[in-house]
């Protein structure tokens, strides 16, 4: 017995030590290739952004990139860029900016933003390039701003309208035997949908051809405005698909010509009187981000709270707002007295109706005790509209989807599907008719629809008067801008759900002259820790996220993500926006 526990000890011991030197190790390879990884920004450099690339609201790293060495630079957040290229149109090193305009992986509202600082950018006299090999309308959105635009000569130019396209799931339900049982409250409601109809009802039609052509009039107004081409005929343009190669969207004049890569290198070699023989100097934003880490300002301190992704209750992962993180970050914001003022960016379709009210009472405490200003990303809609109406000011890009003043709940009877399909039955005993209420083994009786649809009519008058208080409405209006109708943020403003249009800085600015600050600080959370602490921390579930969305794309990553939101929808009320689509 003493030999065996001298052998275990030995292996015990080489395999703590082995473990400890590979800790020390990994930790001196990553910070030796960081340190070493830096960029140079050498005069007469070009800042280079993909848009291909989703920026969102708190910065990416693939934890898998950095172990693998396949890339140390971090994606910045959307606020990052946006202040990166504010940064660039003030270096003297950065010349120009080249925009990859492939695709684009960005939101409406995110892309509005992008552009408005090239726009800025593009006001000090320096020139934006931009180039695709085959572009996207959604990528050709923010590239119009730039002083040229081309397209690889082989490439492709999409140029047909907008089209948004819901998918459906009613018929597998059908044939799996699984019944739903749906309660809502709002004809426009419609985040049940593909749960109940084989395709979109009229009012779901009407409010989305609504804010799709909201959309669409936007991006030919400003395409008529940079191109100097009137929207009419744009319009017509794309209704008989006469843009079918570069060479013809050279001729109507939507880009300025067709290069190759080493044609567009020449041109910008010679705009910044480099030798044909010298390499330009692409930055990209992440490598411009690593040598400007500090842009958070001096000053007074704004805390700037990031809330994406679905509500939920409890403490939840990263990259969800659960209302156990979120209230707790609220709170210390608002006792802490060295924080004068709190920016809420909001990009959420929405979730628990339940986690949503306990932000919104969080919210207007904070109200009370400093300044609290809304920003909403691209979309702040349902229970991401409930959280925030009770703020002292709400900026929306025109492009934001919001609104969606409504409820619902689904309880899926599961019987017929567990007994036909899996020869499953249930049995039981109870003291009562409703001590089995909301189980998925039986279809439910009236009385237990009653007291459901009961509860969601409840929480749906409670959502409207908390909307009415906040917005200083009287709930007989606010009915008629709900009914769980989505509006663009351009309507939102007109019929009185937001305050401002603009972006994130814009709402931080106003924050800072509500409290009275010329200088100031912002701090931003959630804090995820920084490289190191994260790939320490490496969570599986967000690995298992980046790996779908590398494997199938952004927006069809999206779809699995709504397959998985079906499960948080049923057995709890839901403030939701109507379910996710997607636009091209």
């Amino acid at each position: 017995m003493r030999s065996f526990l001298k052998v275990f000890l030995a292996v015990f011991l080489a395999i703590l030590v082995f473990c400890t030197i590979g800790f020390f190790f990994l930790i001196g390879m990553v910070s030796s290739t960081v340190s070493s990884s830096i960029p140079v920004i050498s005069d007469k450099s070009v800042l280079k952004i993909d848009l291909a690339q989703a920026y969102v609201e708190l910065p990416q790293k693939d934890v898998q990139d950095i172990i693998q060495g396949k890339q140390l630079e971090e994606i910045p957040s959307l606020y990052n860029v946006i202040r990166l290229i504010r940064k660039a149109k003030t270096d003297d090193r950065i010349r120009a900016i080249y925009l990859v305009a492939d695709g684009n992986a960005n939101g409406f509202a995110s892309s509005d933003e992008i552009r408005n600082a090239l726009a800025d950018f593009k006001s000090s006299g320096k020139q934006i390039i931009a180039f695709g090999n085959s572009m996207t309308q959604k990528a050709y959105s923010i590239a119009n701003i730039a002083n040229k635009v081309y397209v690889s000569p082989a490439g492709d130019f999409e140029w047909v309208g907008y089209r948004v396209s819901y998918f459906f799931l009613k018929g597998a339900l059908d044939k799996l035997q699984i019944n739903p049982q749906i309660f809502y409250a709002g004809k426009f409601k419609s985040a049940t949908e593909p749960l109940r109809a084989e395709k979109m009802t009229e009012a779901n039609q009407l409010q989305t051809s609504v804010w799709l052509n909201d959309l669409y009039s936007d991006f030919l107004q400003k395409t008529a405005t940079m191109r100097q081409l009137d929207t009419a005929t744009l319009h017509q343009w794309a209704n008989e698909g006469v843009i079918v190669t570069p060479q013809i969207a050279t001729e109507r004049k939507l880009i300025d010509g067709v290069r190759y890569d080493d044609e567009l290198q020449s041109e910008i070699k010679q705009q910044l009187k480099i030798d044909s023989s010298d390499r330009i100097n692409f930055v990209s934003i992440g490598q411009y981000a690593q040598v400007n880490t500090d842009l958070g300002g001096n000053g007074e301190k704004i805390a700037l709270i990031y809330a994406a992704g679905s509500i939920v209750d409890g403490k939840g992962e990263e990259g969800v707002i659960s209302d156990g993180e979120y209230v707790d970050l609220l709170r210390k914001a608002r006792l802490d007295n060295s924080i004068k003022a709190i920016v809420v960016r909001v990009n959420s379709g929405g979730g628990s109706a339940l986690a949503s009210d306990n932000i919104w009472r969080e919210m207007k405490m904070a109200k009370a005790a400093k300044p609290l200003i809304v920003s909403f990303g691209d979309v702040a809609a349902s229970g991401g509209y409930y959280m925030s109406c009770a703020a002292d000011s709400i900026f929306a890009s025109p492009a934001t989807l919001t609104g969606s003043i409504g409820v619902f709940g689904v309880i899926p009877d599961m019987s017929a599907f567990l007994k036909n399909k899996l020869g499953v039955t249930f049995d039981g005993v109870s003291t009562g008719p409703l001590a089995n209420a909301g189980s998925i083994d039986h279809p439910m009786t009236e009385q237990e629809r009653k007291i459901v649809q009961g509860s969601i009519e409840r929480i749906y008058d409670q959502f409207k008067s908390r909307v009415a208080e906040g917005r200083k409405r009287d709930t007989a209006y606010v009915e008629t801008i709900a009914q769980g109708r989505v509006w663009t943020g351009l309507r939102a403003k007109e019929i009185g759900l937001i305050d401002q249009h603009g972006g994130l800085q814009d709402a931080i600015n106003a924050a800072a002259k509500k409290a009275g600050l010329k200088e100031f600080a912002v701090k931003e959370y959630p804090k995820y820790g920084n490289l190191l602490e994260r790939i320490l921390g490496y969570n599986k579930n967000s690995s298992a996220a980046t790996m779908i969305e590398k494997e199938l794309g952004p927006d069809y990553a999206g779809v699995y993500q709504q397959l998985k939101s079906v499960q948080q929808m049923t057995n709890s009320i839901q403030a939701r926006l109507p379910f996710e689509f997607v636009i091209n």
